[in-house]
Order: structure tokens, then sequence, then C-alpha cells
């Protein structure tokens, strides 16, 4: 059954900088039979593609733009469950540009941060999408945080981190005037940009190059075809079927899945192990009143507790003026559990204090602005963010690739594990993943 789903089409004349309020819209009615791209190229018609990227958030379109790029003689196509692009982790985080100081040496979470902001940035000057390289402080407050510190600093230098410094209370104060703090990491590297934003303008280059973009497509189903003589000819060229809830169908010669907190479901439905495992965290963020913003010029980051894969309560500025506060760190009942009380347990007893009660929020945040009180903040809006765990319980800390089982496990790639910062990473990690994909399925 062919798919009478809304593609999101091309950009139709529309200016780049148009995202605030979502992707540019189809050309013509949304309901239907897919309509034709703008601007000519390959119909968007086709219920077929040589590849299949499941998961619309940045790190699948992204991985979309990369291959189409590279091979533009392929029919390449991107399926979405949502009806809009990138509204999950990739529209739900605090927007920072990481410089790759907290990942171990030599790892590849390090090696891509420190790439994929490099690029990152070179990118969003090309495209003109706004961005602030405004830095970052990592402030210890107490004594016994200085020697962690001191090792964190020597761990960014290790990964080629630019522009370090450690500086004092008086430096403190000239970058941060209200931060108290004994010592700090000067980051100046880090920045802050829309990630949404970013994910929207990769889909528009996907697209302007001929790919396709299916959204409302909730992947059910991952198999060979099971042909009848009338489909056989199909059944031969591409032999992967991809059904949704609907029970629609697409075929397609190879599948590449991203698919961010839905990760280890879906590599299940091609004969994959269920490890690691997707545990859902729900980050909450608190907002400064906007009156307060002026307390705040920076990224301001704790040291980090190396017992948590999180890196802690943080001030971060946004691109449209605002403050955010956070995230604190809960276990999510639900992948997509962004309410207050979308959980189970926490994974420690203060964290789900500060979650609950907003005065012990903020009086962590006075140890680095005591300017800061009650009546200065707002809630704000909430994330889930996907993290890996292995069959013992571990933390996966770095990214995992994986394939099926049997024939099937030829002809798929999944990104089991793409942990933060997968977003300041996304374009290294689509030209690693574009390379898998060349390399495993002989292109």
């Amino acid at each position: 059954m062919v798919p009478a789903l809304r593609y999101l089409v091309g950009a139709c004349g529309r200016a780049r900088g148009g995202f605030a309020g979502g992707f540019p819209g189809a050309c013509g009615s949304a309901s239907g039979r897919p309509r034709p791209l703008c601007g000519g190229g390959r119909s968007a018609s086709t219920s077929s593609f040589d590849i299949v990227i499941v998961g619309g958030g940045i790190v699948g379109l992204a991985s979309a733009r990369a291959l189409i790029l590279r091979h533009p003689s392929l029919s390449i196509g991107v399926l979405e469950k949502e009806k809009d692009l990138a509204v999950h982790q990739t529209g739900h985080n605090s927007g920072v540009i990481h410089s790759g100081i907290y990942y171990k040496p030599e790892s590849l979470k390090a090696k891509l941060c420190v790439q994929g902001a490099a690029l990152l940035y070179e990118y969003c000057q090309q495209k003109g999408i706004s961005y602030k390289q405004c830095g970052k402080l990592i402030v210890a407050v107490e004594q016994e945080e200085i020697p962690r510190l001191q090792a964190l600093y020597e761990r960014g230098l290790q990964n080629g981190v630019q522009g370090l410094r450690l500086i004092q209370q008086e430096d403190i104060k000239k970058k941060e005037p209200y931060c108290r703090g004994l010592m700090a990491i000067d980051c100046p590297h880090t920045g802050i940009v829309d990630y949404r934003q970013v994910a929207l303008s990769f889909a528009q280059d996907f697209q302007e190059a001929g790919g396709s973009v299916l959204t409302n497509f909730e992947v059910k189903d991952i198999e060979m075809a099971k042909e009848s003589p009338s489909r056989s000819i199909d059944g031969m060229q591409y032999p992967i079927v991809i059904k949704n809830t609907k029970g629609e169908e697409i075929r397609c010669q190879y599948v590449v899945t991203c698919a961010g907190l839905y990760s280890d479901r879906i590599s299940e439905l091609s004969g994959c192990t269920p490890d690691p495992r997707i545990v859902p965290f729900r980050g909450d963020y608190l907002l400064l009143k906007p009156e307060k913003c002026y307390l705040v010029k920076g990224n301001i980051y704790p040291v980090p507790d190396s017992r948590f894969p999180f890196l802690g309560v943080h001030f971060t500025p946004r691109m449209d003026g605002s403050i955010w506060l956070g995230p604190n760190a809960v276990l999510a009942f639900k992948r997509e559990g962004y309410r207050p009380f979308d959980f189970k347990f926490s994974y420690g007893v203060t964290e789900m204090y500060k979650a609950c009660f907003l005065g012990a929020t903020v009086k962590y945040l006075q140890k680095f602005i005591p300017e800061i009180t009650v009546s200065d903040i707002l809630r704000g809006p909430a994330g889930v963010r996907a993290q890996a765990l292995d069959r013992d319980g571990n933390l996966v800390e770095d990214f995992v690739f994986d394939a099926g089982v049997g024939n099937i496990g030829n002809r798929v790639l999944h990104v089991r594990n793409a942990p933060s910062p997968a977003a300041t990473s996304s374009l290294a990690i689509s030209g690693m993943i574009a390379d898998e994909v060349q390399q495993r399925f002989e292109l």
C-alpha cells in the first residue's frame, strides 16, 4: 500500500532564514497522495528508494544530507513518525555547541565533538544560521572540586580543545561579574545555537539535492520482502519492506536507522539483541525572569561529577536572549515523557528532590550566583535524553552501531547510541555514518 502521507517538500523559493515557526510547508495540500518536490528533482510520489533513513532528528537528517551529497544518483528517503521534523531530542535541549573538553581522550565521542563543533560553526556561517560563540566557564565553588577541575583541564588539552585557560577568582569576575568561584576553566569555543533550525536546514539541503522526507510514518516492521510473481522485479530491486502502524509500506535496498529514543526497539525489528537498552532521562529547565538575565553573560557549568553521565545543572543563554537553568536528570516514565511526573524513580534522591522542590534547585544555583532568589525563577520546558545501558546496567558512553541478523542484516545499519553531544557532533557523525554505509553496502 503506497502511503498517502504528508511529504515535506523543498523551500519553494523561501529564504533559508524562515525557520522560526517550523519547516517550510508543502506546495499545495498536505493530504492525499504525496506531491512532487518543488523545483523539480526526483518525484516524491515513489514508494521505493535505494536507501531509507528512519528518524527525522538532527542525526538522521545530517546523515541523509551526507549520503545524498556523496551519492546524488541514488534515491534516498527519510521517514519520521511525527508530523514535523526534529521535535524530540533535537528540539528539547539547551542548544549548547560543546567544545569537547569532557570526554575521554582518544574516544570516538571526543574526536567527533571537537571535529563536529568546528564543522557546525562553519556550516552556520555558510548558511546564515544565527549562533553565538559566547564561551563557557566550568567553575569550582568548593576546594575539593579543584583537583577534578585541573584534571578536566588536562583532558581538554589532550582532546585538542583550543583556547582553554585555567583562571582564578579575579578573572572569573571579569567574564561573569555576578559569578562566584575559586577557580574555573575558560572555554572560549563553546557556543549556542538553535539546533532545530540547524536540523531543518539539513533537511532543506537534503531535499534540494533530490531527497524525500515522509512524516507521519511510524515504523512498525522492517523485513525482507515476500514476493508474489507480480511483484518479483520490485522484490529483487527493493528487497526490504518497511511497514508503518497504518499498514502502509515503503520498499528499499538499504536501511539506516537513527531513531533516538526508540533506537533499541527499532533495531530489534531486524533481529538485533535488545542491548544496549535506551533509558529515558527527563531534564527539567528553569528560566530566569527577563529582568534578571543580566546576571549571566555566557554558559556557566559546575565541575562534573564523574559518578553520573550528566554535566550538572548549569546556566545557559539562549538565542532569544533568555537564560535557561538546568537541566536536572530524573528517569522518565516514558520515552517522550516531558511532563513533571513522567518518571518512576530517580538516579539519585537529590535530583528527584530538586525536580519537585524549586527552592532546592535555587539553593544549588546560589553557589554560583548568590544574587538569584526563588522570586527570580520561572518554570521552564523539559527535554528527554536517550541514555544507553548495557546488559549489566552500565552506562554506555560512546557511539554504538549495529546491524541485523540473517539476510536483512546485510542491508541494515542501526545507530544504536548517539549520546550527547550528538547535536554538536552531527556533521562529523554523519560523515562517519556515510563512510560506514558506503563500505558496508558497497555503494
